[in-house]
Parts: C-alpha cells; sequence; structure tokens
C-alpha cells in the first residue's frame, strides 16, 4: 500500500510538473526575453516562408511578424538570423534514444539535437508498458533532457507484462488485464498505442487482440502506430492489417517506418498509396512516417546467424570454426531461416532478398549486392553463401537487414500525408557505432538532399513533414508551427549547407548546417555548439 501511495504521488508530481512546463505567458508580451530577426520564417504549415521575426517570452512564441516589426519591442537578447531559416523544431515520432537519454551523463541527446529535434517520441515497436513511462516521466522531471519526450504505450511491453512470452491468445482475464495497462499509460498522456507485430511476444497475438487494445486508446483520441506484422513476406498484407486494427478500433493508425522492403516488393509502394488514399478517402486518417534512406536496420553478417539453444553462452565459442562443420551448419541455417520454437529471426522476418551488403573492406565489389543475388551468381545455398562469405572475411562485413529501391523511398516521401521520422538510436560526439546513418542523418538528409539537391519536395512542405504533421497527428497541439502561442521548440538552419555526413561506413558522423536549436525558448545548441542546457519535458498528448 505505501509503495502504491507513492508511486501515485510521484505521478501526480511529475504530471504536474510537465503541465506547469508547458503553461502559456498570460498575456501579449509588451517586452520579450528573446527575438530572432533577419531571417526567412518557414512557420510548419506548409505556408510559402517569409523574412520575419519572433519573439518569446517564458518559453512561448508570443509575437510573429514581418521584418523590422520588432525592432522596438524590448528584449533581453536578440539574435540575428540572417540568411538562416527559422522553423519549428523537428518532431521525431518513431526515436529509440529515450532509453538511453535517462542516463545524466546521455542526457543531451546530442545527435538528434544536431538535426534540428527537439521532441522525440519514444517507445515505438510497441515497446513501453506504463512502468517505463513513469520511469521515463521521472527521469524528465528530475534532470530534464536536450529534447522534449513525448510516450507511445506498447502493445509488446504490456503483453509481456501480462502474459510474459507466451505464445498464445489471452484468456478474457489477461485481455482485460493489458486493456487496464494501456488505460494506465493513456491517463499518463501517451499520444496512442504502438505495436511491434514483428517481434515477440507481439509477434504471437491475433489482429482481434490488437483491436480491442486499441479501442481502449479511441475515448482519449489517440493514435496506433504499428511496425507492421510480416513487411517482407506477406507486406501488403500487414500493412492492410494496421489500417483494419485503426478501423475497427476507430483510432488514427500509422504504419511505421513504412517502406516496400525486398526485391519481391519492389514498386508495391504504389499499391500502399492506393491503399492509404481509400482508407482516407473513407475518413480515416491513415498516415506513414518515412526515414529517407534505401536500407533499413543494420548488422554485421554473423550476427543474423541464430545459434541453437544449447551452443548459446559458450565462453570460447568459435562461429566460423562451427561452420565448417555441415551438421552444426545445417543447425545453424534451420534457426536462422526459422527462428528457435518459433521465435524472432532476421532471415525468417526479411530473408535473402532483403539484405544487400553495405560494406566490405575486402571486397569492396560485394558492395551493393543483395545475398539472393550473390547466392544465384555463385550457385550456392543461400545460407551456404552466407557461410562462406564469413569463412572468407577477416574484417567484419556490413549489411543492411531490408533494402528498399530509391524510387520507391521517393514515391512515398511526396505523400502528403507522409511524415518523416528517424527510428534512430543513440549517438553522441564521444560515442562510435556501426548503427545505421538515420540516427544522426535523418533530417538534414531531407533538407539537404531531398530539397536543395534533387528537388522532390520544397521546403516549406519538408519542414510540414517534420513538424505540424506530426504534432498533429500525436496530439502535441502546440508544437510544430512558428505561431503564436506555440511553445518556443525552434530550430534555426542554413538551408545552403544544411547536410547529412552520415553513411554505411561512417553512420555517427553529425550532421551539418543546423546552426542553433531552442526548447522551450532555452538554447540548446548555439553557434553549432551543445550548450549543456536540458530544458526538454515530458509532453502529454492534448487532443
Amino acid at each position: 500500500m505505501i509503495r502504491t501511495t507513492l508511486c501515485l504521488v510521484l505521478a501526480a508530481l511529475t504530471t504536474a510538473t510537465a503541465v506547469a512546463a508547458q503553461t502559456r505567458p498570460a498575456a501579449p508580451a509588451d517586452s520579450l526575453d528573446l527575438v530572432i530577426a533577419g531571417g526567412r520564417i518557414v512557420d510548419g504549415t506548409g505556408r510559402p516562408g517569409f523574412l520575419g521575426e519572433v519573439g518569446i517570452r517564458g518559453g512561448w512564441i508570443v509575437r510573429v511578424g514581418p521584418a523590422g516589426s520588432l525592432r522596438r519591442v524590448p528584449a533581453r537578447q536578440r539574435v540575428n538570423a540572417t540568411g538562416q531559416v527559422i522553423s519549428p523544431g523537428f518532431v521525431d515520432v518513431h526515436s529509440h534514444t529515450v532509453d538511453a537519454i535517462l542516463g545524466a551523463e546521455r542526457r543531451w541527446n546530442e545527435g538528434v539535437v544536431r538535426q534540428g529535434v527537439t521532441t522525440v517520441l519514444g517507445g515505438p515497436d510497441g515497446g513501453y508498458a506504463p512502468e517505463m513511462m513513469h520511469r521515463v516521466i521521472r527521469s524528465l522531471a528530475a534532470q530534464g533532457a536536450g529534447t522534449n519526450v513525448a510516450l507511445y504505450v506498447g502493445h509488446n511491453g504490456v503483453r509481456r507484462a501480462v502474459m510474459a512470452n507466451a505464445q498464445r491468445a489471452p484468456t478474457p482475464d489477461e485481455l482485460e488485464r493489458m486493456k487496464a495497462l494501456v488505460k494506465e499509460g493513456m491517463e499518463l498522456g501517451a499520444v496512442g498505442l504502438s505495436s511491434g507485430l514483428m517481434y515477440e511476444p507481439g509477434m504471437f497475438s491475433t489482429t482481434d487482440e490488437v483491436v480491442e487494445l486499441a479501442k481502449v486508446v479511441a475515448p482519449y483520441r489517440g493514435g496506433y502506430d504499428s511496425h507492421v506484422r510480416d513487411p517482407v513476406k506477406r507486406f501488403l498484407w500487414s500493412d492492410q492489417e494496421c489500417i483494419e486494427i485503426g478501423e475497427r478500433a476507430g483510432v488514427a493508425p500509422k504504419i511505421g517506418h513504412e517502406k516496400a522492403v525486398g526485391l519481391e516488393n519492389a514498386g508495391k509502394i504504389w499499391d500502399v498509396i492506393a491503399m492509404v488514399n481509400a482508407a482516407r478517402a473513407r475518413g480515416l486518417d491513415a498516415v506513414t512516417d518515412q526515414y529517407p534512406y534505401d536500407g533499413a536496420a543494420t548488422s554485421n553478417l554473423d550476427n543474423i546467424v541464430v545459434l541453437p539453444k544449447d551452443l548459446r553462452g559458450q565462453s570460447a565459442f568459435d562461429l566460423k570454426a562451427a561452420l565448417r562443420d555441415p551438421a552444426v551448419r545445417a543447425r545453424f541455417k534451420e534457426a536462422s531461416e526459422n527462428g528457435v520454437d518459433g521465435g524472432f529471426a532476421w532471415l525468417k522476418a526479411t530473408g535473402y532478398t532483403s539484405m544487400r551488403i553495405t560494406t566490405s573492406p575486402e571486397q569492396p565489389a560485394l558492395v551493393g549486392k543483395y545475398l539472393s543475388e550473390l547466392a544465384t551468381e555463385r550457385r550456392l545455398d543461400p545460407f551456404d553463401l552466407l557461410a562462406e562469405l564469413l569463412l572468407g572475411a577477416t574484417k567484419p562485413i556490413g549489411i543492411t537487414l531490408g533494402a528498399i529501391k530509391e524510387a520507391d523511398v521517393r514515391a512515398l516521401m511526396v505523400q502528403p500525408w507522409n511524415m518523416i521520422a528517424s527510428d534512430g538510436g543513440y549517438v553522441d560526439a564521444k560515442t562510435s557505432t556501426m548503427g545505421h546513418p538515420r540516427s544522426t542523418g535523418t533530417f538534414p538528409r531531407v533538407l539537404g538532399h531531398y530539397v536543395r539537391e534533387v528537388k522532390l519536395l520544397t521546403l516549406e512542405e519538408a519542414v510540414r513533414k517534420m513538424t505540424s504533421l506530426p504534432a498533429d497527428w500525436s496530439g502535441l497541439r502546440d508544437r510544430g508551427r512558428i505561431q503564436e502561442g506555440q511553445a518556443a521548440d525552434i530550430a534555426i538552419f542554413d538551408p545552403r549547407t544544411v547536410a547529412d555526413r552520415s553513411t554505411w561506413s561512417e553512420p555517427s558522423l553529425m550532421s551539418v548546417g543546423v546552426r542553433d536549436v531552442l526548447v522551450g525558448g532555452e538554447f540548446v545548441l548555439r553557434g553549432g555548439e551543445m550548450t549543456g542546457r536540458s530544458p526538454g519535458r515530458y509532453l502529454r498528448a492534448r487532443r
């Protein structure tokens, strides 16, 4: 009882803190904390940009006007943004940085801030049960962060809390307990329910189960975000399941990190586009998000080999020696292609036709090749091809686990209901990771490559896809626009130089061209340097 009471008190205090941090100024400003002048305002709505000035007081935008309009208004500080774009801070609706920034030494979220991001949505792919949400809220109340954080309550999290990894449907009592956890998450201010139906334990659920949990979200006007169930072998069916869940539950569905993965799905993104447009024509606010790369998650080739249970955890295990034994190789093939006891495995989920080599220091000619293509060329069974590549290499071979055709990336990017999101993890200047370039490059890549170089999108439309579109879908109504009454979450960047630098071989390189980033009116990036401030707070959805 004491523990329960303490948790309730802590939740109330952290909620009160989050609400207090979002309180708007009581009256129009006749004096300001900060004026940003001289830049081109791209306000996040998609309207043409204009030369203008922004006045900030108490962490909120209180004045927006044409160039020179705030010249005579008293202000404690003025920032010259000549030659720069003044934009709303970007809202990343699919981020895996939240776990990391709970640590005090990582709370600034540098790799994200340097992209112009001011709010991240944590707990995608079904990850967070309310217990984790409470932990995040407490941490942000105590130490803040470099970015704001909003959260999904996750199907995998609540299922695991109630049923562990059971490979069956829930009993009526278990379903009610899961519903109660989803409701708790929504009461904590979650933007909606997320699912990761490709992963354990979500992969063991039925559509009906997820519908019942999504119905809990409907009274809160939350959304449903899904890592769909089988994005390669049942690509279109899986996307349709996401839309069906939203439609049956009465909530807005979002297909997370949408992409047409694998050689067999090339061109099928147009079927998804038609599917989403049809749902929207029926009145359903169906949307997608996307990262601007032609490959999904990354790995080293040896990491996709799944070991049978009896071989795991051996201190001196030698993978290459084991692969030379035909009998052991056959066991690896079975576990890797089918999972252990029906569980998750990357080759089972995506397969050889989806895996493309991204780095190969010793055989650079392999880069760009799909494993299925190499197996055909060499007349080998695909798993034997994988084994032979590993046996012949002394340095890691990097792959993307879900290759995408560039034409399909572009076809989706221009859809008006498609938003930009990273699916990225935590990176800072002190760490090096062989992860995905999206973690440090997503938003500047769109602005630099697809806007400035390719001219696939206008600057205004790209910014809308990063700001008001994701903010509105998420119920973060006081974010995403340069408008009076909105939070002073702002990115200032040079449209001539903003660019990603990260690559498949050097995925941790920081982006360039974002000069200043403000969160709640405080600089977290100033003149291209991190300030060490952590004004980011927990944001509750407000629909």
